[in-house]
């Protein structure tokens, strides 16, 4: 109860209520309390820990590289073998003619250096984004948060970035508002906090080519769906389209925090004149960071884990699906949106969630759904078990 009360005294805020669930530690699928409740972890830190809380191979890494070395220079002027081998090895499984990645903090910073390298890059100053889009919480990654969702999250920051405008995300029509005047688009491959939301693949190849026709940069937000949350390492793989320049956070950092902009090397190498130091981080590609993102991929990849994030996401599926408070099931592997159609219901789901030791949660644009997003190592046993959970604290309502 002390540290809960001088959480709530020292600790900035985000909401006026909230969880307060006090987390002791965590491991594989579940995190635990002081009291020894034990949680179900169907957030993953919003896609986070994919390889699962505690890794051993991300934990032994950290600690490998802590001892050797921690932070020592600025990005982009020390050789870091961490750095290296992280970008090379990601820049063999990045998708099309990308082969190089620019690190950075976090989600949001790896938005706004692509915004920024797509205005470098082409000399234009337009940039469209997609209604219901969720990029971050920075002023140009807000400004690129579509309207009218995203208004409430924006209207009191004013003003942002000019020039920008939004179109409808699978909008076949609105392709033509894409011109010789925008730099760039920026795109989640799902949309995420609008509740999962699938593309139709015949516009994302739609999109792809009204970008290329007219010269402006296709930016992929896969902060949220890359490192395989969707059964593919990467989404843009997935739906077989390949981007000019992909944001990637989250689950990057294997649980450390961690983003990245990847794109050809003769895209990036804009920043490097006209001005020089076009985008400088002090704390991109730390080392340690670099380290533990390095490991969780390999451990992914050892592992084979990516390749069975279809059938585990198909479990939950024809599971859940026969409830009958679950009116439909929006995915993309383990990217789950489960519909309520009702707000209450979500509502009143969290709070017995919360009693029945499950962490879930609802999306910024969709508080009528709840999410299910665990670690990509969930085994089996534990998806049965959760549904089960579920199934349990749905017939409470």
């Amino acid at each position: 109860m002390i540290l809960r009360k001088q959480f709530l005294e020292h600790v900035g805020q985000t909401s006026p209520s909230p969880m307060l669930i006090e987390v002791a530690r965590a491991e594989g699928s579940f995190f635990y309390t002081p009291e020894g409740k034990r949680y179900f972890d169907l957030v993953a830190g919003v896609s986070v820990s994919n390889v699962g809380h505690a890794n051993q191979d991300v934990v032994r890494a950290v600690q490998q590289q802590a001892a050797d070395y921690m932070h020592v220079m600025v990005y982009g002027e020390m050789v870091e073998r961490p750095q290296v081998e992280y970008a090379r090895r990601i820049a063999e499984l990045l998708p099309g003619d990308i082969d190089c990645v620019y690190f950075v903090n976090s989600g949001a910073e790896a938005v706004e250096v692509a915004l920024k390298l797509a205005k470098r890059h082409t000399h234009r100053t337009e940039l469209i984004s997609m209604r219901r889009a969720y990029h971050g919480s920075t002023h140009g990654a807000m400004s690129m948060m579509g309207t009218p969702e995203g208004e409430e999250w924006k209207a009191e920051f004013r003003p942002l970035l000019p020039d920008v405008k939004s179109i409808n995300f699978n909008s076949f029509e609105e392709l033509n508002l894409i011109t010789e005047r925008t730099a760039g688009v920026l795109c989640e491959v799902v949309q995420g906090e609008a509740g999962v939301r699938l593309p139709n693949v015949e516009w994302l190849r739609a999109l792809r080519a009204r970008c290329s026709e007219v010269g402006a940069l296709l930016i992929f937000d896969e902060i949220q769906t890359g490192m395989g949350r969707t059964g593919e390492m990467f989404a843009s793989t997935k739906y077989g389209i390949t981007p000019d320049i992909i944001c990637l956070a989250k689950a990057f950092g294997g649980g450390m925090p961690l983003g990245g902009v990847a794109s050809k090397k003769s895209i990036l190498d804009s920043f490097t004149n006209n001005p020089c130091l076009g985008h400088i981080t002090t704390f991109g590609g730390h080392p340690v960071c670099c380290a533990a993102g390095l490991a969780a991929l390999n451990y992914l990849i050892d592992n084979n884990v990516v390749e069975s994030v279809e059938h585990k996401g198909l479990m939950f599926e024809q599971r859940l699906s026969r409830h009958p408070r679950i009116l439909e099931i929006r995915r993309s592997g383990l990217l789950m949106a489960l519909e309520l159609g009702n707000a209450e219901y979500l509502y009143r789901l969290m709070e017995i969630f919360k009693e029945e030791g499950i962490m879930s949660d609802w999306f910024l644009y969709c508080d009528t759904a709840f999410r299910i997003s665990p670690p990509l190592t969930i085994s089996e046993a534990e998806i049965e078990e959760c549904c089960t959970i579920i199934e349990r604290s749905l017939d409470r309502l």
